[in-house]
């Protein structure tokens, strides 16, 4: 029939930790998973409320394709609106963050308050008699908050944010400071790669890949990784203090300064997309998302506890992003090695997971730090949210 969607047919290998390269680079993959996961009932983080802290406060977010306006409004609540006029769809917010007193469309100047609701329409007189303004609100989308992070989601009827994240609020508590954060500012870049090969990080490469743990002498404490029943993964590690790097002109960007708890390691990957981190002074959350299948965009948001002093501040600042960020010290090569997984998954075949692999794996679950197979929960996950069936051996 004309218009029907063409079924989307991927042979899954049968072999639980191989992945087949294909869905790194096809786009009815990519447009599917659009309408499945992004466009589905999962919940996508897509600001945290320190971003946007006074009475019309905005923030232009991304969900997919979609695109947001996150806004504070005049009764404090936190709503996420379709960042498109309800009359003619033009965007209405294009700064990535900012402040208003009234949201005004600039094509036929239909205004709205910050709740979202309609204030008035030029020529109203002229519209039919059945029109109503209550009918002509911002589309407000489901959202809720979690520790000042929030989520939204396209279904109206899918899981509660609480079942969705399970036991790992938790750990997001704990990177976040239980929501008590204040913002400092933003990188913001884009990968050569698909989505889920920025996603796939794992443990196994991190001393391996990064110079620069060998460079500061990084030495890692124990450790574990553990994948919810959702896909979501966290890692938890402590960190051994080193002697100060000779070679570094401030060793402060490497130094622990934080009073209040011990010197630790945590990362957050939430299914499908968003990845938070606490290492050392750094308090970090990337909001990524696709802009097609062959390129990913990710901003980098770096947040202080709201009750640092001013030098701690400076400190979170200067080793924010020279540590973590897509050019830090730490982090400089994944840039390239997403770039590389993306040029390498245009050969044909699969790609498998070998470090800490015995057999199939199910979420709740956890491995040694430095393995690679915790991914595999994802991976299944992601199989069965797009219908993709395994070959038959």
């Amino acid at each position: 029939m004309q218009g029907e969607v063409p079924e989307v047919v991927v042979r899954w290998p049968a072999n639980f930790n191989e992945v087949p390269k294909e869905v790194f680079q096809r786009e009815d993959v990519y447009r599917l998973e659009l309408e499945r996961i992004f466009y589905g009932p999962d919940w996508h983080p897509v600001a945290h409320t320190a971003e946007l802290p006074e009475v019309g406060n905005y923030k232009s977010a991304q969900l997919g394709e979609m695109q947001l306006l996150v806004l504070r409004g005049d009764d404090g609540k936190v709503r996420v609106f379709h960042n498109a006029c309800p009359h003619r769809g033009t965007r209405l917010a294009t700064a990535g963050r900012g402040t208003v007193e009234r949201v005004q469309c600039p094509y036929h100047r239909w205004l709205f308050n910050t709740r979202g609701e309609l204030l008035g329409a030029p020529g109203q007189e002229e519209f039919p008699a059945t029109f109503r303004r209550e009918d002509y609100g911002l589309k407000e989308m489901r959202s809720a908050i979690l520790h000042g992070l929030v989520f939204v989601t396209c279904a109206a009827d899918g899981p509660d944010l609480e079942t969705f994240i399970g036991e790992a609020a938790t750990s997001i508590g704990n990177v976040l400071n239980k929501g008590k954060l204040k913002l400092l500012g933003y990188q913001k870049v884009s990968f050569a790669s698909n989505w889920k090969e920025y996603s796939d990080n794992e443990g196994y490469h991190a001393p391996l890949l990064h110079r620069a743990f060998r460079l500061l002498k990084f030495q890692a404490g124990k450790g574990v990784q553990y994948a919810t029943a959702y896909g979501h993964k966290f890692i938890d590690a402590q960190v051994q203090k080193n002697p100060p790097a000779e070679f570094l002109s401030d060793p402060s960007l490497v130094e622990f300064k934080d009073p209040d708890e011990p010197p630790r390691s945590a990362i957050i990957v939430l299914y499908p997309l968003t990845l938070m981190v606490k290492h050392l002074d750094v308090i970090n959350v990337r909001f990524a998302f696709p802009l097609s299948q062959h390129e990913t965009e990710v901003h980098y948001a770096y947040f202080a506890r709201d009750n640092d002093d001013d030098e701690m501040v400076r400190h979170r600042i200067r080793q924010a992003s020279n540590l973590l960020g897509p050019s830090g010290f730490i982090s400089l090569e994944d840039g390239a090695v997403f770039n590389r997984l993306h040029e390498g998954s245009t050969t044909p075949g699969t790609v498998a997971f070998q470090k800490g692999f015995s057999g199939p794996l199910q979420g709740p679950c956890s491995t040694g730090q430095n393995d690679e197979a915790i991914n595999l929960v994802r991976w299944e996950r992601y199989r069965k949210t797009m219908g993709f069936d395994r070959v038959q051996s």
